[in-house]
């Protein structure tokens, strides 16, 4: 059963670079028990435009920490159960159960399994440079998401685009990304330090 395991494993592991998006995305997520990047957003809508930078850890599955250092502090972190987050400058922390939110952020996909293929209907989308690209449209009507697509090259996720259901657009690209780098357990456990306010999510 293990050789079974090793060689499918493997097989996922050897897809050609220049494989399709969605055999890039099926490699990725099983190539990958934690990883971790360094990161850039763009979020514009009608009236603005906002760039942000931080820090992306997940470990498979349900871990996640997505740390924003500029324009201000804010953490993000799902510890399996619970995720929480918090608003350094309002000293404020909000909780809510994982589960219920797992897919609202770009992060919870990354962490989940297979959330991508559970929750999305996934299409090529074409090459565009040296990315491949898939589109992932939600088989459910109250899905965070309206759409989202994803860049590949050599297996690896450089590129997030997501258009959200308030009309938000957000670009993100990964740099420096790291796959099966170890990571403390520490890392995705938080504690609301003292005080702060902390409420409870829907």
């Amino acid at each position: 059963m293990k050789k079974l395991l090793f060689a499918a494993l493997a097989a996922c592991l050897t897809v050609p670079a220049h494989a399709s998006a969605i055999a890039q995305l099926k490699a990725f997520v099983a190539g990958s028990r934690t990883l971790s990047a360094d990161f850039s957003q763009i979020v514009t809508n009608k009236s603005k435009r906002e760039e942000a930078t931080g820090r992306l850890e997940v470990s498979r599955p349900g871990k996640f920490r997505w740390e924003y250092s500029k324009p201000y502090a804010q953490l993000i972190v799902g510890d399996g159960k619970t995720l929480w987050i918090y608003d350094q400058d309002l000293a404020q922390v909000t909780r809510k159960a994982q589960g219920a939110a797992l897919g609202s952020s770009p992060a919870a996909l990354l962490a989940g399994s297979n959330e991508i293929e559970r929750s999305y209907k996934l299409n090529e989308a074409g090459k565009q440079g040296d990315l491949e690209w898939l589109a992932a449209s939600p088989k459910k009507q109250d899905n965070t998401f309206s759409a989202i697509r994803m860049g590949f090259k050599n297996n690896m996720l450089v590129e997030m685009e997501l258009t959200d259901s308030f009309g938000n657009d957000t670009r993100i690209r990964f740099l420096s990304p790291q796959q099966n780098v170890v990571l403390p357990a520490g890392r995705f456990n938080f504690v609301p330090p003292k005080g702060v306010d902390v409420v409870n999510g829907d």
